[in-house]
């Protein structure tokens, strides 16, 4: 009798608030503009090192940080944690158009030296016209994906050791090489929800990205991805980017999600969800769609809370519950064929705690996940908590919103 393969366990990673950290929701990404509402942590070095010092301890494997005018540069900023972690990787966010290929290449190669292999490479190709201008990019969104298509195929020749000649419609090397290859090759994260985006997915992406929609809507994105690759020989890995609310019970994660809600400005809502309407991301649009700019009902599928959106252009939902519902929710999406989780919670350094202690043990003892080598928590110690009596049915209220 034949049976499905084993699913391989889950990756857990965690994310760098590189524009500034709180105790409240913390704007900023598309179309939202350089503020930071509800930042009063500042993104220093001293700051950034906690977070990922925690990361490191509990056992998530990677951190990500973000890319744009909103943000502290990534390639430095993690450059300068590198030396303050010991096995922490950084999935540094990047765009193609700002540096050249033989560069990044370059680049990638000395991170993994300096660093002991542990660069992770997420390519944003751009989804916002007049942000991109600012830094002398002048393509439209369907160029730039061109670009970044022919972006990785240069880096890609060049991490296998080629010299590369290529006249493309976008960009142009000759002689490219490397006098040193990365080792190892870093990985290549990659998102993207529109018709040029899956293309350029399908050809160079190791892990594809999505955004935290409902498990219907990511698993249709899992066989879109999955469809494409395979008319390239490929087999892509799937991640997921979600923000968390874990508690000891459901009724104080939905009570810490009210809190958050309560604590916006609806004049600071309106505003950014009206820079967000003029995103030309097919993903933010998606995102946008789950709550319609409306504080009313939030709560798009069990656990799954639209609320971050409101006044954050980007990842937009968090997995809200008791630590069993959370790791309900994660093994669900596993289950679907997502292998790592990107994941983040306000503030960034309270919540990896929470996240690390609460959900990570659950998922290990279901044999979902293992520590990385030199990392994770000793959970022997941490007292049992009896996650059978959860979330009282329809009694937590979010901004006026039964759940």
């Amino acid at each position: 009798m034949s049976s499905q393969p084993a699913r391989s366990p889950l990756t857990a990673h965690w994310f760098l608030p590189t524009n500034g950290d709180g105790r409240q929701l913390v704007g900023g990404g598309h179309g939202v503009g350089t503020g930071s509402a509800g930042s009063i942590r500042p993104a220093s070095v001293g700051y950034l090192t906690q977070v990922a010092r925690a990361a490191e301890q509990v056992g998530f494997e990677g951190v990500l940080t973000p890319t744009g005018a909103w943000c502290e540069d990534a390639w430095l900023t993690t450059a300068m944690l590198v030396a303050h972690t010991e096995r922490l990787k950084y999935l540094v966010a990047f765009r193609p158009g700002s540096v050249s290929p033989t560069l990044a290449a370059q680049m990638a190669a000395t991170y993994q030296r300096h660093s002991g292999g542990r660069l992770l490479l997420n390519v944003v190709t751009g989804g916002e016209s007049r942000e991109q201008r600012a830094y002398g990019d002048f393509l439209d969104k369907d160029a730039r994906y061109a670009r970044t298509d022919e972006f990785l195929s240069i880096v890609r020749a060049l991490w296998r050791g080629d010299t590369v000649d290529l006249a493309g419609e976008h960009l142009r090397v000759e002689g490219a090489f490397l006098d040193r290859l990365p080792d190892p090759v870093p990985p290549i994260y990659f998102g993207g929800s529109s018709a040029a985006g899956g293309q350029v997915a399908a050809r160079h992406a190791d892990v594809y990205l999505t955004w935290g929609e409902p498990p219907a809507q990511v698993a249709e994105k899992i066989a879109w991805i999955r469809g494409l690759a395979v008319a390239h020989g490929r087999t892509p890995r799937f991640g997921i980017r979600l923000h968390v609310i874990t508690r000891d019970t459901s009724a104080q994660a939905w009570a810490q999600a009210e809190s958050l809600l309560d604590a916006l400005d609806p004049d600071i809502i309106a505003g950014v969800q009206a820079g967000l309407a003029a995103s030309e991301s097919e993903g933010q649009r998606r995102m946008r769609e789950l709550h319609g700019g409306s504080t009313g009902d939030l709560e798009i599928s069990p656990n799954l809370w639209a609320g971050v959106g409101l006044v954050r252009g980007g990842a937009g939902t968090a997995l809200v519950g008791s630590h069993q519902e959370v790791a309900d929710r994660i093994a669900e999406y596993h289950a679907l064929g997502i292998d790592e989780f990107v994941l983040s919670g306000y503030p960034h350094l309270e919540e990896a705690w929470w996240f690390g202690e609460g959900v990570l043990p659950i998922l290990r003892a279901r044999g979902l996940w293992a520590p990385p080598e030199g990392g994770g928590v000793d959970t022997s110690a941490i007292r049992s908590v009896p996650f059978a009596a959860s979330r009282p049915e329809k009694t937590a209220v979010v901004n006026g919103a039964a759940r």
